[in-house]
Order: C-alpha cells, then structure tokens, then sequence
C-alpha cells in the first residue's frame, strides 16, 4: 500500500430520542449557498506525463491553498514548489494499489451520492450560521484519496473529506493494512457526517490554550459534542460519540457509577498526561475502568455535563458556550447529578 493508515478518533443517522429536540431549530429562513462540491480525486488520478504541467497549473488554481497542503500533507514535503513535485505524483497516480482504491471510491461514491451529502451538509452550515450568526461559513466540500493518511479536515472555508477512509469495513484495503476492528466499524458513509463535524469543530473552536487537567479536557471536548449535536440534532448519540449499542447500553445503565469515578479523589483535576490520554483517546475500551467501558469515557461524560449545564443555563447561547474557557465554572453551574 501507499501509506500507512492515519485514523483520527472519528465517529447511520437514525432519528434521536425527543431529549435533543431542543437542538432541533427551524432553518428555514436561514439563506446559505449550497456548498460547492469539488472531487480532487477525478483531477489527481487524470494527471498524466503528458499534460502534468497543464494539469498542475489548472489544479493550483481551482484549489488554491488547499492543494499545495494536500500535495505536502502525505506526498511530498515540499509541496508543489520542489523538484520532486512531478514524480512523487505521478508515482502516486500510477500506483497500482492508490489506482484501484480510486475506482473502488468512484463505483461506491458516485456524484449522485455525494451530491446527497453535500445537501446534508449544507443544512449543517445552516445551523451553524444559526447558532454563530457571526462566524465565517465553509464555502465548499473537497472530496479526494489522501493514501490512507486522513479522513477530514478543515481549511480555507474548505471541507476536506478523504474518500478512502469511508470505503466499509469488508474492503480489502483495510485488510492489508491490518486496521483494527474497533476502528473498521466506522469507516462507512454513515459516518460521513458526524465526522466532518467534529473536524470542523475541533478546527472552529481550536484546543489552542489547554489547561492540563482531565477537567478542562472533559468539558472542552463535551462542548464539542454539544455543537456536534447541534449541528445533526437527529442523528444517534451512538453515531455522534462512536459507541456501539452495548457500549451506549453501559454508560446510559452506569452513569452514576462513572461520573462517581471521575469525581472521587480529585481526579478531575489530575494533570497527569498519561491518565488523561487514557481518558480521551480511542480504543476498544477505557482499561483503567472496564473492558466494558468505552473509549474515550471522558468525552461522553463531558458531554452529559454540557447537556446538563445547557438545560439549567437557558440563557447561555452556544456561541457563549463555545468560547467560555471556565471549566469550573461550567462544572460548577451544570448542577450535573446523575
């Protein structure tokens, strides 16, 4: 294969439960343009010997910025502007494995398909623009292959979707990469969604100043969360977080047990790394609480404290929510209690 597979915690839209009505806001007065949808893949993989200088030229100008990242991100260090620009593409265009996975991803994400995709997320910038009337909007959704290196990203008033880490988990490519189980279940279309908005989000409301405890990683990544939902207010908490149903099953039955695990002895404000990568990054399940217990526990259980805080703080807009940077306070005045 290309690369090695990259996979970032990312997580089937079925209605929700009438608990997250409340985000469920009428749209449709709100006036955003449908996103232009460019496929980068259709013009990397036309890239010939022959037309290269051509076709580089017309590639830089219809993608701007965003393809001198995409071409430094995974294929050459130096971008578009060294001498090794020409040949590492064109050893990518013409790599067996990266040409068949290109077909793979045009027979099962045909522009019909994507097309219906790009729909659904216009209606997510719509409730964006909603929520943060004052925020810059995303213009246009860039599909591509990126050799298995990443699956969203955001730049430049650009969605990225890479198109290769959404192929099902029956394709052979994931095989011989030898990817985990718990990762192959969410490497679907019906992921699509939920992952481009937590990569917008997680780019729109940036970590940039981390206070080192599990409380404010908590809190920062319930919020997320939060907008996650607010953005796809009828899609499954399961889908939103990346749990599988008996994983919902034991968080929802021990709620109690695990806000009591992170409340006692201070833990909340442990600022060893290690406990909180433990608590936050993914895996088949949290191992310093259960086999039972998912990955990334302090995720969901801040996303319950932010459910909590939203509901007895009606006066809080999200926009004030998101850049509200006082854990404690956000702790203190949810009153969460399960």
């Amino acid at each position: 294969m290309y690369k090695r597979i990259l996979l970032l915690p990312f997580f089937i839209l079925f209605l929700n439960s009438c608990k997250n009505n409340a985000l469920d806001v009428d749209i449709s007065a709100v006036d955003v343009k449908p996103l232009t949808l460019l496929r980068l893949e259709n013009d990397v993989f036309a890239v010939n010997a022959a037309n290269f200088d051509e076709q580089s030229k017309a590639l830089n100008s219809k993608y701007g910025s965003y393809y001198d990242h995409y071409i430094s991100g995974f294929l050459n260090a130096g971008g578009t502007h060294d001498s090794s620009y020409k040949s590492k593409l064109l050893d990518f265009t013409q790599d067996k494995d990266m040409k068949e996975t290109y077909a793979y991803v045009r027979k099962l994400y045909p522009d019909a398909t994507i097309e219906e995709i790009n729909n659904e997320l216009t209606n997510c910038v719509k409730r964006f623009k909603y929520h943060f009337p004052k925020r810059k909007l995303p213009t246009k959704l860039i599909t591509c292959t990126t050799g298995y290196n990443y699956s969203v990203a955001y730049m430049d008033s650009a969605l990225i979707l890479g198109m290769d880490m959404y192929l099902n988990d029956t394709a052979k490519f994931y095989q011989m990469l030898n990817t985990p189980k718990y990762q192959l279940r969410m490497m679907n279309e019906n992921y699509i969604l939920p992952n481009l908005a937590k990569g917008w989000m997680l780019t729109e409301f940036d970590n940039e100043k981390p206070v080192n405890t599990l409380l404010y990683h908590t809190i920062f990544y319930g919020k997320i969360f939060y907008a996650m939902n607010a953005l796809l207010p009828n899609t499954n908490d399961s889908l939103l977080i990346g749990y599988t149903a008996p994983q919902m099953k034991y968080v929802n039955e021990n709620e109690k047990n695990l806000w009591g695990y992170f409340a006692e002895k201070n833990r909340l404000y442990e600022n060893n790394l290690k406990t909180i990568q433990e608590l936050t990054t993914d895996g088949p399940f949290t191992g310093s609480i259960s086999k039972e217990c998912p990955p990334r526990i302090a995720m969901w259980v801040g996303w319950q404290i932010i459910r909590s805080y939203m509901k007895n703080n009606k006066d809080v807009t999200l926009e004030q929510l998101m850049t509200d940077l006082d854990s404690q306070k956000i702790l203190s005045k949810s009153k969460y209690r399960p």
